[in-house]
C-alpha cells in the first residue's frame, strides 16, 4: 500500500524492485509536481537516508506500505525564507566570534568554529540559489549582483585561508563579509515577499 498525504495510491510497492525506484515514479505523477517529499515512512517506520541512494539498497519485497508526506515548493520556499532571517544573525554572530579568536590567537577553536561558519554560509548560500531556480525569481532587488559579491567574498576567504593569514581573516570576515551579511537582511525580506507573491498565483 503507498498513501500520498493521507491519499491511498492506486500503485502496488511490489511492482517496483526497490524503494528509490518507487519514490522516482511516485514523486512523477502529475498531483505531486511542484511538490517536495518531507517525511518518508516504511512500514510505520521514518525513513531517512544516511548515505546517498539508500533507498536503492531497500528491496520492495520487505515493504507492505509505504507512507509519503510533501509540501508544496512554495509553501517550503516560504518556510526557507523565514528560516533564512535567523542564519543570517547565526553567520553574523559567529563571525564576531571567529574573527575576535583568530585575532587573540586561539587557532585550533577560531578553526574549528570557522569551519561550522563556513559550512553555515555554504549552506546559505545554498538555500538562496535553490529558491531562485525553483521559483524562477527575477523581480528580487539586487539579488544577483549581491550573490556575486558573496561569492566572490567566499572565494577571498578560502585564498586566504589557504596561505593560512588567520589575522587577515579575522578582518576579511568582521570588515568585509558582516557588513554585507547586514545587507542581506532587506535583501532576504524582498525574497520572501517575491516568494510570497509567487505562492498566491
Amino acid at each position: 500500500m503507498i498513501v500520498i498525504d493521507g491519499q491511498k495510491l492506486d500503485l502496488e510497492v511490489k511492482k517496483f524492485n526497490n524503494l528509490e525506484e518507487l519514490l522516482v515514479k511516485v514523486m512523477a505523477e502529475e498531483p505531486l509536481k511542484n511538490r517536495v517529499i518531507t517525511d518518508v515512512y516504511v512500514n510505520d517506520e521514518a525513513f531517512s537516508e544516511i548515505y546517498p541512494h539508500q533507498a536503492e539498497d531497500i528491496e520492495t519485497e520487505e515493504i507492505e506500505k509505504i507512507e509519503i508526506k510533501t509540501v508544496s515548493v512554495d509553501k517550503l520556499a516560504i518556510d526557507i525564507t523565514r528560516e533564512l532571517y535567523k542564519v543570517i544573525n547565526l553567520l553574523l554572530k559567529g563571525g564576531k566570534e571567529v574573527s575576535e579568536l583568530f585575532r587573540e590567537t586561539n587557532d585550533f577553536e577560531a578553526l574549528d568554529m570557522y569551519q561550522d561558519f563556513l559550512q553555515v554560509l555554504r549552506d546559505f548560500m545554498g538555500m538562496i540559489g535553490a529558491i531562485r531556480q525553483e521559483l524562477n525569481l527575477i523581480a528580487v532587488p539586487h539579488l544577483e549582483e549581491n550573490l556575486e559579491i558573496l561569492s566572490d567574498l567566499f572565494t577571498e576567504i578560502l585564498d586566504v585561508q589557504k596561505n593560512e593569514d588567520w589575522i587577515l581573516l579575522a578582518d576579511l570576515i568582521e570588515y568585509e563579509l558582516l557588513p554585507h551579511l547586514e545587507e542581506w537582511k532587506k535583501i532576504v525580506s524582498d525574497l520572501r515577499e517575491e516568494v510570497k507573491k509567487v505562492a498566491k498565483n
